[in-house]
Formats: structure tokens, sequence, C-alpha cells
């Protein structure tokens, strides 16, 4: 039916095409890689006979401790529904009749692909967000008092007025929740209506075409009529709203081939062709060649009918069906796809739904995507095209295709996919024959997943297999939560308590008025008219429920008013602070959740992702060591908090250190100018700072170190995948996009010395070598993996030598060396990896291998066979890369800086300081994870690392239970060192203790432990393990452990938690927590879409938490004690008067009074305090983050303190009602209408205006911030019970009211009461508050005294200097952010492209140097023992270079200043001994022991090599005792 791809052709000279090995990437779990390709075949002889059903994809379960966190396996604990289980597909093939109903439709259903990420429809925002609402105890109370005074009968006045708090109240709170949601509902439909192109005139039986029930029909309809409401209010003010808004109806966005430049532009026709058949302009590719099913097209070097078959490709076009004309590609929007639809994606598009790779524009089926959107990732990862499917091209190729499509069910492991393809095909050399079946796997690297954007493609074509919800990146993201503060959490019981006193008083009331009105012989029997409906039990039942509207400030509504109004307001604060406002990408701290600031203060955990949130991904080439020459100067983040630790004044040294290294730099350009005038060198864009290497690369110390630098540059121009760009300009500006962006920086410092990569074809590279241009055939490239941690280029020179360069970790290559070879150069290079590894700086290794046409000749073939076999082909090829890639000589190695965020290590330093511990939860490898640890501060010299670790084998039987018992006793063995054991008793102390750890150990786990460790079993003792550290590091976990972890800490220990994250792989972290914090840089939208505060970098969370967080902690529960208070004086002030008055409920104050009271009167000034208050200044709260641990502790918000403000206000009530009615008593004068001042009102009048005095006298004393506004607002609410009375008395309307002002202010009483009431009332708080803080202060108090005494007047300084500069906008540092505790400034300019984040798995070929920070040690140094017995100081180079008599005369030794590399010499050399003595620590001694391990020469027969791949396979560390072979 199909050829096969083509011959392999001969094997010799440059005429070879350039050939890439491609395999999976990701890293294994427990029997997934050898139980994958069977599980695929025995689908074949299992298929359902129903709908989608539940079950396992892809690997086991995993264990979670909360409900609703997906598992790591992808299922989720309510996994069944729609869409949910393992499902076939079918294309241009009948759906079998298991799959049919009784009416011939398809019986699975499948996720529409339109999402909704909001919380509310038009049609459920009112109900919804109405049950949200009266989820608060005290809303229901409000509602039940609203209905309570409708009734007149419980002397309610006007139930409409009382109604309007609540109203307002309900009515605020759902306009908040609106305007967030809008903003939801705005992108979901940007994205729901993005165009795509879907194939149509082509059948989908997979699905069921206008299967819209009569409900979405009518919520559809509703969306319309709310939607056009909407538009017609937007257009009244914003005229040009409809223009502003575009459907996928509207023009094409998308640019034609002809005016679009690319990157393939140089191997692409210019000419473009439109298809009769098609309605877009399609890739200029030449049309498939008619095939000749007579003609075997199969490789002359395979001649067994096994081998045929083994070699025959496949293809899943039909030419036996006609070509129709009616199929297309049509453009649509993203929510009309289903599963089932073939696709056309073009570059920079967005993927709209998981898609598998069927045809792309490269030959090779190969295809870039940039998953910035998934995992906050900009650098370029390879996917390929099924094998199967790279003849597709056209429309009417994918009309003709029939194959079917096992997939696995839908999960959320961003990492993995299993699925096949399965189609029948006659044999090209018997096409007689019965026709064959052929299947293929398919996995992630052949899967597009939604979110992704691709990348220097022409286009892609697919088939869409999951839509929607069912999309990793939309099942990884999860619900939107609703979070409500810690703090309105426990108001509840306190607001029942508040029940509970107000339903003692109310029944107090009601009995007394029952017998009251019980007794005959009372005067009231002879003035009233009785009882109300004749009998008392009535009335004291009538009076109980007109107590309770009377008494219902107890409970005040006002309150939560008011909460609302400050939180608003500080949120606003937060977004208007300039000091997290990020220049570069016009970014504030914008809060997407208003009502959580407070919880912000009592932040005790926090959990951060590594990659794009601690670092930029800027990676910068630092140094090198060539030949046994180190090259590079630099200024690290590791060596300047080395440096701090050990006292020395990192500020005075950094300046010094970068004007010696400014100088460097303008004499290595002036050197590299000289030498060749290179185009594309731009001064700023040079990071790799080496006078020296410029001189030797001029020959000023002889040819062969010369020669050894041409060599090793040429080396980093040729063995690399990254794509070259070339920018217009005067100069040009040549870029590269890469895969890696380690490798990008490895390219362009290549290009920077003069050895510039021009553009990539299908034979080759162009390379300028110093102003040369010359083409250099590549015959095959093998790309890295996470096993192999290194990749190799063949190439052939201009001399006709076939070279192969190999660059990877250093211990990998090191074990590849050639034996016997190079004793000198190995050592002194592994010394200097050593001393960049010290430096923070990222290592590897260069090497290289000449080899001859026969040996090339035979790997070829080997090579060609693993390629195109469909059976094992990933494990075949490595095998094969394996046997090419030894008996190498060292060329060199290279340090990269993995450059952190600005600011970081002062603000993990700040945070620690203030008692809040960090975790980073990240996908990066251990060694990565470590290394940037030590890096930000977060792992220094004095911790000792524990490492959790079960081994995982890849052909291991062990059970479920068995690694539950590995990971118990690792974890038995790390409890011992605290003496803890894990039991309920440890548990309860721990959840009250919130002291912050000692700082004497930190804990490190993979992914594949934490599965374990997460278990029932095993999660107390790992969680109480946890908290006995210091710091936490989990690497290589997935979204939904990130999840998980957070939830165990959270749940477990009763704590408040953050998460800050910038990818879509940290939403589900995000959500999880108490509060979510979102890296709005340049990366993905994802986590900021799913945040509570969105932030430009991370250093601007140490001004959220410790200034804002902390502030708002401390208003909003000193303003609601205050609220509880002022209303208890109030309240209980009415209740005293009943004694007088038989408790009938009758109000001692003007109606206007009550309302009065807490809209104007008292209301105001607690509301400024919540919204204005401080107790220290921003700096000084940066200056001392102890502070903070009051919030950790909650402190601020306690039942203590509840109940003390509670009874001081019953205290002042009765002061406030006694004192006056003592005066009123004193006071016999009448007045004109002939009422004394004893009347009720004008009583009122005498406990009022004392009262309100004090109660503002109170908020006043307990308020830190005496400034104007605070003054002024405090005397205008004094002034206005005056004012008001004044004026509404002077009116008649004021009924029995009227005059009561004069009457009143002529007394002398009422002045006199003015003055004792209030003294009286708070002579005991002020007496109290004078013995707190002079014999009790708290840290505060001290602070705030040092504050005023000028102790800080640097920090504010500083801060006013930073902002006349203009530095206080950016917040970013010049300097090295580890290297200054002041306030930054402005950041510099990144050298290199700035990547978010890196795939791991694709990235470090360069993780750090096995000579790196110590993952085992006992005393956590990063010092050497190897260095420090090998060698005291940079003086012994000569010596040991004497040593080897047989390298001394080949290679010089250059003596000269070496001011960077003798820097980090001395330092380490300071360097207290390790524990690296024990040979349990991978130093340059380690590197020693594993040279040579996997060369050929030197081994016995029958003795077993030490296999690094095979270790990493497994899951060990490479250089764990575990790890070597015996």
């Amino acid at each position: 039916m199909a050829a096969p791809e083509g011959e392999a052709g001969d094997a010799t000279g440059a005429e070879l095409p350039m050939q890439r090995s491609r395999w999976a990437t990701r890293k294994l779990t427990v029997k997934s890689s050898a139980m994958k390709r069977l599980s695929l075949m025995g689908r074949r002889h299992n298929k359902s006979s129903s709908g989608e059903k539940k079950r396992a994809s892809g690997g086991t379960d995993t264990s979670q401790p909360e409900d609703g966190v997906k598992k790591d396996d992808g299922t989720s604990e309510d996994d069944n529904g729609d869409g949910a289980g393992s499902r076939r597909l079918y294309f241009n093939l009948p759906l079998p009749r298991e799959l049919q109903d009784d009416e011939g439709h398809p019986k699975q259903q499948y996720a529409r692909n339109k999402i909704r990420t909001a919380k509310y429809t038009p049609l459920s925002f009112i109900p919804k967000n109405l049950f949200f609402q009266f989820h608060n105890i005290a809303n229901i109370f409000f509602l039940f008092l609203v209905i309570l005074v409708i009734f007149p009968i419980f002397g309610g006045i006007n139930p409409g007025l009382n109604s309007a708090p609540l109203i307002f109240i309900v009515c605020v709170t759902a306009i908040k929740d609106a305007i967030e949601d809008y903003r939801r509902t705005v992108l979901d439909n940007e994205l729901n209506n993005a165009p795509v192109h879907r194939l149509v005139g082509c059948q989908n039986v997979n699905v069921r075409e206008d299967n819209v029930s009569l409900w979405r029909k009518f919520k559809k309809a509703n969306s319309r009529f709310f939607g056009a409401i909407w538009h017609a209010i937007e257009r009244l003010w914003k005229k040009d709203a409809k223009s502003g808004r575009q459907t996928f109806m509207a023009a094409d966005p998308r640019m034609s081939i002809e005016s679009r430049t690319t990157p393939w532009e140089a191997v692409a026709s210019p000419n473009t062709f439109v298809s009769a058949q098609e309605e877009i302009q399609m890739t200029p590719v030449p049309s498939p060649l008619p095939r000749n099913p007579n003609r075997p097209d199969i490789s002359t070097a395979v001649e067994s009918e096994m081998a045929r078959f083994e070699n025959f490709s496949g293809d899943l076009i039909n030419p036996q069906i006609p070509i129709s004309g009616k199929a297309r590609f049509q453009r649509d929007a993203w929510k009309n796809l289903v599963v089932g639809d073939f696709v056309r994606v073009y570059n920079d598009d967005e993927l709209p739904a998981d898609i598998v790779i069927l045809a792309t524009s490269d030959p090779d089926g190969a295809c870039y995507v940039e998953t910035k959107n998934l995992d906050g990732e900009t650098n370029l990862k390879v996917r390929s095209a099924l094998r199967c499917g790279r003849t597709l091209r056209h429309a009417r190729d994918c009309e003709r295709a029939q194959f079917m499509i096992e997939s696995e069910a839908p999960q959320p492991n961003l990492y993995k996919y299993n699925g096949a393809i399965k189609w029948r095909q006659t044999v090209p050399w018997d096409p007689k024959a019965e026709p064959i079946e052929k299947s293929e796997p398919i996995g992630i690297d052949n899967l597009l997943l939604r979110g992704c954007n691709l990348r220097n493609t022409e286009w892609a074509l697919g088939v869409v297999v999951f839509t929607g919800h069912d999309t990793k990146i939309m099942m990884n993201a999860g619900i939107t939560p609703s979070k409500r503060p810690r703090i309105a959490r426990e108001l509840n019981f306190n607001v029942i308590c508040n029940f509970v006193v107000l339903f003692a008083m109310c029944l107090m009331a009601a009995i007394a008025n029952g017998v009251a009105w019980g007794k005959p012989d009372s005067s009231m029997a002879w003035f009233e008219h009785g009882a109300m409906n004749g009998s008392p039990g009535l009335t004291g039942f009538i009076t109980f429920w007109a107590a309770v509207i009377v008494f219902q400030n107890l409970v005040p509504i006002s309150l939560y008013i008011s909460l609302e109004i400050l939180r608003t307001l500080q949120a606003f604060f937060i977004y208007s602070d300039i000091g997290m406002y990020y220049d570069k990408i016009d970014q504030p701290c914008i809060p997407k959740s208003w009502n959580i600031s407070d919880d912000v203060g009592q932040i005790e955990y926090i959990f951060s992702d590594k990659t794009g949130t601690l670092t930029q991904n800027v990676m910068e080439f630092k140094k090198a060591t060539i030949n046994g020459q180190p090259y590079g100067e630099a200024y690290t983040e590791a060596q300047a908090g080395m440096n701090k630790r050990m006292g020395i004044d990192v500020e005075q040294e950094a300046a010094a250190i970068r004007a010696e290294i400014a100088n460097a730099k303008v004499r290595a350009i002036r050197g590299l100018r000289q030498l060749h005038d290179n185009p594309y060198l731009h001064d700023e864009d040079l990071t790799f700072i080496a006078p020296d290497f410029v001189d030797d690369l001029a020959g000023k110390n002889g040819p062969e170190q010369q020669q050894a630098n041409e060599h090793f540059m040429l080396a980093l121009a040729l063995c690399h995948t990254v794509i070259p760009e070339k920018q217009p300009g005067d100069p040009p500006k040549m870029i590269f996009k890469a895969q890696s962006p380690d490798e990008a920086a490895l390219v362009a410092t290549a290009r920077d010395m003069g050895f510039t990569v021009l553009g990539s074809s299908s034979d080759g590279i162009d390379v300028n070598v110093m102003g040369t241009d010359r083409h250099f055939p590549v015959l095959n490239t093998i790309e890295f993996n996470s096993s192999r941690k290194r990749m190799s280029a063949i190439v052939r020179m201009p001399d006709g030598r076939i070279l192969l360069f190999c660059k990877g970790a250093d211990s990998v290559i090191y074990s590849r060396l050639k034996k016997g070879e190079q004793a000198e150069l190995r050592r002194e290079t592994a010394q200097h990896l050593e001393m960049f590894a010290v430096e923070g700086l990222r290592t590897l290794c260069i090497a290289e291998r000449e080899l001859s046409e026969e040996e090339y000749r035979e790997w070829r073939k080997e090579h060609d066979i693993a390629a195109t076999a469909l059976e094992n082909r990933e494990e075949k090829l490595e095998e094969v890369a394996d046997k090419i890639e030894r008996d190498l000589t060292l060329l060199g190695g290279t340090a990269i800086e993995d450059r952190l965020q600005d600011g970081v290590p002062d603000t993990i330093a700040l945070l620690g300081d203030a008692g809040i511990k960090l975790w980073v939860l990240t996908g990066d490898k251990v060694e990565t994870a470590i290394n940037i640890g030590f890096s930000c501060n977060l792992l220094n010299n004095d911790l000792d690392l524990l490492r959790l670790q079960v081994h995982e084998e890849e052909a291991s039987t062990a059970t479920e239970e068995e690694y539950i018992a590995m990971a118990e006793e690792q974890l038995n063995a790390a409890m011992a060192k605290f003496n803890i054991t894990g039991s309920d008793e440890e548990l309860k102390k721990a959840r009250k203790d919130h002291q912050p750890p000692a700082p004497t150990h930190a804990l490190v786990i993979d992914g594949f432990t934490l599965r374990w460790v997460l278990s029932d079993a095993l999660k107390q003792k790992f969680l109480l393990l946890c908290k006995q550290c210091k710091s936490v590091l989990c690497c290589r976990v997935s979204p939904a452990q990130k999840a998980a972890v957070v939830s165990m800490v959270k749940n477990g220990l009763d704590v408040i938690t953050l998460s800050i994250g910038d990818g879509a792989n940290d939403v589900a972290m995000i959500q999880e927590a108490d509060v979510g914090v979102g890296i709005a840089g340049l990366e993905g939208r994802q986590a900021v879409m799913s945040s509570d505060y969105a932030i430009g970098q991370f250093r601007f969370l140490q001004r959220l938490v410790l200034v804002h967080g902390r502030w708002s902690y401390r208003r909003v529960a000193e303003s609601i004690s205050n609220f509880f208070y002022k209303n208890m004086i109030w309240v209980w002030a009415i209740f005293w008067y009943q004694i007088f008055a038989d408790f009938d409920i009758s109000y001692i104050f003007d109606q206007t009074y009550i309302t009065m009271f807490n809209l104007f009167f008292t209301s105001v000034p607690v509301i400024l305090m919540g919204v204005l208050d401080q107790d220290v200044s921003d700096t000084v709260s940066l200056a001392v983050p102890q502070l903070y641990r009051r919030g950790i502790e909650r402190k601020e918000w306690t039942q203590p303190k509840f109940w003390a403000y509670m009874f001081d206000g019953i205290y002042q009530s009765v002061a406030s009602f006694f004192i006056p009615f003592i005066f009123v008593v004193l006071t016999t004068t009448a007045t004109g209408n002939g009422l004394v001042i004893a009347e009720r009102t004008r009583l009122g009048c005498y406990v009022a205006f004392p009262a309100v005095i004090t109660i503002n006298a109170y908020i006043l004393i307990n308020t830190y911030r005496w400034d104007w506004v605070m003054i002024l607002v405090v005397v205008l609410s004094d002034l206005f019970i005056f004012f008001w009375t004044g004026v509404y008395t002077a009116s008649t309307y004021s009924a029995g009211f009227y005059q009561a002002a004069a009457q009143l202010f002529q007394e002398l009483t009422f002045w006199m009461c003015l003055i004792v009431t209030p003294t009286i009332c708070l002579l005991p708080r002020l007496v109290i508050k004078v013995i707190q803080k002079s014999r009790f202060p708290y840290d505060v108090d001290i602070i705030r005294e040092q504050a005023k005494r000028g102790d800080f007047a640097d920090a504010d300084a500083t801060k006013a200097a930073a902002m006349a500069a203009g530095e206080g906008i950016d917040g970013g540092s010049s300097k090295s952010s580890s290297s200054s505790g002041k306030l930054s400034g402005r950041s510099r300019k990144p050298k290199h492209t700035q990547y978010a984040s890196v795939d791991e798995d694709r990235r470090p070929i360069y993780p750090p140097s096995v000579a790196t920070h110590n993952t085992r040690t006992q005393n956590g140094s990063d010092g050497t023992n190897y260095i420090m017995q090998s060698r005291a100081s940079a003086e012994l180079q000569g010596d040991l270079v004497g040593e080897e008599p047989e390298r001394a005369v080949t290679r010089p030794s250059i003596d000269r200043a070496r001011p960077s590399y003798d820097r980090i010499r001395r330092s380490v050399d300071r360097v207290r001994p390790s524990f690296e003595a024990s040979n349990d620590f991978t130093s340059a001694a380690r590197l020693s022991r594993v040279e040579s391990t996997h060369s050929t020469q030197g081994l016995p027969d029958g003795q077993r090599r030490f296999n690094l791949t095979t270790v990493r396979k497994r899951g060990l560390s490479a250089f764990s005792k575990k790890s070597i072979d015996p």
C-alpha cells in the first residue's frame, strides 16, 4: 500500500544526509518502560465492549493525602463519567457495533473543547453567589433579623431601612466577585473563540454531530441575552467596544507565507500555491509522487524476510480510496473542535487541544514547541510526527487515511502518554497478499499539548485525542477555589459566642418582662393597657424577639461591611505600592483575591517552584578550562554568599571585583576586534570575559594553546541542535533558539569568539570561522536525553577526517575517556571544574573522538537498523549510541551561570529570619536543585543534607508494599536523628509549635520516593521529619504531587501556606495553598490566572509578605477587636436601661442615633485604623523581619484578646450608662415643654455623647500611628454627634426630641459628664498599656523606640536614595543580589535570551558538576579535601605539571595572574575540612575514580563495566556506593 521511507543510502562520504537520533526524554516510572508496549499489544485482545470506563492509565496508582487531589498517574478520585476511560478513535473507518448505541450513534461521550475557568455563568451567578455568601453564619442571622422586622408586633420601625445594610454587603460582595469572575470569563472567551484550521467535508464517526441538549441550548440563550445587555451597557461609555471585539470569523490574523520571514527561508521554496480543494494557503512542499505498488522500495542492506518486515515503513494513506474533493481545511473556532478532528497548526499558533502529530513541514517529521503556557518554560522542545503519517500533506491525503488510535484515559501527567496507532497495509512486493496489520506506539514525544505554541515549524498536521477539560493543561488547572481568610473562619466561633450572649440577654429580658406584666399589684396594672394579647407568657415571647432586634448589634453587620471596605482598600494600596512595580513588563502587584490580605500576614510555609521562579534562566557562559588552562572572570551569587558567610564585606569586595571585570572586558573586546572584526560580536552580549583566552587565541603563548582554543570553540559551534536566526541591522545580530538555554549560551559564546553559526541545512552546518565561511557536513546528531546526559555530533572536517564531538556531564564524559591517556590534563580539568562548581556554576565537559571510515560505516549500518525498528527503538538507539561514544579525548570544560532572579538570596534570607519555612517543589533534577539551593541561601555549609531516595529499577518486580517498606526504613533512620517516632502525640505538639527548626538539617527527596512517603501509612512520619528540617527540596515532582505536599502541610500542621510559581505545572499547588502567588514575568499566563496575587519577580514577595501582609493582619485583627468592643458599649448601655423599664425593650436613644452610631459616629476611625495604621514603617519591617513571627504565632487575633475587649466593653458600658444616670438624677431642671432632662431620649444623649467620645478615644489609644489624618477623623467623628444633635433637634421633624440640644448644652452636668465618664472608662486601659509597654514590652514596642531613636535611619536613607534615583520602581540590582543587603537598584540587562524555565530532561547536558555541593555530608561543607590535599594554593600548579613528564613536553605551563580563579581558590582553602575525606562526596577525586570506566581498553574478559546509563535509569546517584558495580 505504501512504500518504505527510503533506502539507507551509502554509509560513507559527505553524500550521507544528516541523521538525528531522537527518543523519549522523560525518566520512566516503575515498570512503565518495560511494560508499555506489552500493554499496548494486550489491548488488541481486551477491547472494551461498552463506553468509557475507569481504569489506571499508563502507570500505577499513587496515594494522595486529600480527596480531590489528582493522582500522579493521572487518575483522580472520581474518575468516572464521560471521557474518563481509555478510548478508541476511528478515522475514515466505520465505528464498530459494540461502540454504537441502539440508534447507531457513538456510545462514548467526550468533553467539549470549550473550557470555563470562571466560577459562574450568567444563569448561575445569583444563586451560586448567594449560596457562597450565606455560608457566613452572620449573614444568615442578619437575614433572619430582616424577616423579623417585617412584623410590626416585634417593634420593627422600618423594614426597608433595616434591610439596607444586608443588601449593601451582599451587593458589594457580589459585584466584587462578578468583577473577578468577569476577567476570567473574558480570557475564556478569547481562547474558546481563537481560530484553528480543522478538516471539514469528511465524516468524523467518533462523535455525534449537533449533539446539543435542551439544557445547553437554554444556557447558550441566556448567555447571549445577558451578554447583549452587558455589551449594550458597555457601549454607553466605550464607543469602540464593538469594534475592539474580534472573533474567529474576522480576518485571518495568520500572515501568508510570502509576507513572513522564518528561519526556514533558505531551504523553503519561494513559491507557494493554493490547493484547489482547500481554502487555506498550503506549505510549499512537493506533492507525493505516484506510488507504484509493484515497485519494492526497501533497504538493499537488508535481505532477509524478517528484516524486510522490520524495516518496512508504513503509510496511513489508502490509495484505493477515491478523492471526493469535498475535504478541505476550514477556519473555525477552538470551541468547535471535537475528538477525532484533523487539524493543521501553523508556526507561532497556539495548540487548541491535545493532538497526535501525523506530519510536519520537516522531512524528518520534527517540530518545535514552546511550553511557556504549560510549565513556564520558553526554551524549545522537539516533538516528532509518527513515522506512518509523514506522507500526509493535504486535505485529500487526510480524506484517504484509514487508521485507528487506541489512547489511554485522560490524565494530568505532563510527561507521559501511552497510545498506539493501527492500520492495515498491503505489502509492496506482493500486492495480491492479504493486507497486514501494522501498529506504531504513540508516546509523549508524538503529542502536542493544548496551550503550547508551535515554533520554527511551518505547519504541523494531526488528530485531536483530548479536548477541553480532558486536556492535560486543564486537568492540572483544577477547579478555581473559593478562599476565605483564616480570621473570617475563626470569626464564626466568636459570632456563635455572641449569639449565646445575645440569647442570654434576650431570654433575661423576656422572662423579666413577662414576670413584670404578670404582677397584678404593680402600678403597671393601673396605668398601662395590659399585656399584649392578654398573656404574660406570650408577651415574654414577643419581648424575646423584640430584644433580638434591639440587641442585634452584638453581632454587628457593620463589622462585615467595614471589613469588605478595608480589605478592598488594602488591596488597592498593595496594587499601588511602587516598591513592587516591575517596570520591564509594566507589572505592579495585582491582588486578584481582595479578601485574603490578612492571611498573607500569617504565612508559616512558602512552597516555591525553582525554574522561572527563583531563577531567571538567563544562562551566561562565564568560564572555561581548555587544555588545562582556566579562563574567565566572574563574580557569582554563590561566591558572594560563601564569602558573606565567612564575614567578608561582600559589598566592598563586589565593587572592587566588578571594576576589575569591567577593565578585563574592555581588554578582551579590544583583543577580539584586533584579532578579527567580527560583525556578530556585540559588546553588551559578551559574557565570557577572558583577555588571557583572547591572547592565547592570538597565539601569544604558543601555537599549541592557540590550536587548542580554536578547536574547542569549533567544537562548541558544531556540537549542538540550535536554530540560528539572523536579525537584520547594522551590524547584524545572530541569535539562537535552542531546546536548552545552556546550549544557546555555548553557541553564543562561540559566536562572540569568532566562530559564528550562520545556518544549518539537511546536510550540515555553516560556520563563519574567524571571518571565513565554511561548511561542515554533519553526518549524525545524537541528541541529549536524561539518562544519557550527553549529546554528540559526527562531523566530516574539511581535511576529510570524521570527528565525533561529545559534550555532557563531567562524570559521563570522564567515564568515557580513553584509558591511559591525558592523566595530568584530566586531573587539572577536574580541579578546575570543581572550582567552577564551588562558584555555583553549571559545568560540562567537551571531548572528541576521531573515527575511521570503516568504523563509521559499520556503526552507521547499526544505527539505521535501530532507527527504523518498530519495537524497542529507543533502547536500540541508545545502545548503538553507547558503542561509539567511547574512547574519547578530553578537550576541556565549560561553566555556565544559571542566574538567579535579582534579590532572591536576600529575599529567602529575610523570609527565613522572619520564621517562614521555604520549601522548593520543582521538576528539576536533584543535583540542579541543590546547586541553586546553595546559591540562593536556602542551603548553607552548616546544614546536614538528608537524602530520601527509594531506588527505582526499570525491571523491578517490587510491589507497592515493598517500596513503602523501603521508604519507611529510610524515614525511621532519619527521624532517629531527631529522637522522634512520628506518633500522634508528636503531631499534636508540632501543630502548636510555630518556632523555626534548628538550622542543622535540610531534606532532599525525589518524586518517586515522595510517591510512597505520601501514602497514608507514612505521611505523618514524613511531615514530622520535614518539620525538623530548616529547608526541604522536593525534586522531580509532578503538579499533583506539589498540591499533595501543600495539602499535607496545610492540613496536617494547621498552618497558613503560600505557593508561588510561574507555570501551569504550578497551578495545582497555587490553588491548594491558602495564598497563591503567580509570577507574571515573561512566562506563561496560566499561573497568574489561577493566583491570588500576581507579581513580576520573586523578590517582591518579601515586601508583599513582610510589609503588607504583616500590616494587613495586624490591622484586621485590631479592627475586629475594636468593632466588637464599641458595639458592646452601645448594646449593653441599652440593656442597662431596660432594668429601669421592666425590660419592655424601649430605646434609650433616639432612632437616628441608632442609625448614625455605626455609620458616622464611630465607624470611620476604626476603618481608618484598619487601612492606614502602621506600628513600624516598611523599611523597619524589612530591616527587622523577626517582627513577622507574631503573625505566624497568631498572636494578634486570639480568643483571650477577644474576650478582653468584650469585658472591657461591658465595663465601659456600665460606666457610660450609670455615671450619666447619676448626673441626670442630680439635675432637676425642667424645660419649656414640660420635659425634664430625665426624659428617655435626653437621658440617651447623656449616655451617647460620652460613649462616642470614649469609643473614639479608645480606638485612638489602640492606634500606633497618630498622624494628622487619624487625629482629624477622630475629632470630626466626635464633633459630628454635636452637629447632628443640634441640626436634627432644631426641626420639629424630631418630634419629642425637639430642642433637646439647647436643653442639654446649657446643663453643667452634661459637660461634667463628658469629662468624668471617658476618664473613668479609659483609665484602666491606659494603666494596663503603660505597665505592659514599660514592664512587659512586645518586640514591636522595643523596635519602635529604636526607630524613634534613629537606629534605622540608614535604612530610611537608603530607600530615599533609591527612590530619588528611580530605582524604587524596579527594585532590581545592578549588583549581584546576594552581595547587597540594601534595597536594590535597577537590574542589569540580561546578556542572552531570557528563558522562563527549562525542560530539565532536555536541558542539562550540563547539570551541576559532580564536584558540587555535598548531598550526603555530615556537616554540609562544600569545600573539598581533594583540593586541599592535592594543592594548598595556586602556586602548586607547576609542581603538579612536573609530575607528568609525558605531558610536560606537549603542553605548556602558562604562568600568569588569574584573578577570578585565584580568588575562589583562596576562598576554598579557607573552608574547614569536610566529610569528603570519607570518599562519600563527589569531588574531583571521584572523577578520577570513574575515569575510562566506559572505555574499551584494559577491561578483562568477563568483567562487568560500570554502566552509568543503567545507574541513571534506576534513579541512583551515579556516585553513591550502591551504584558502583562490584
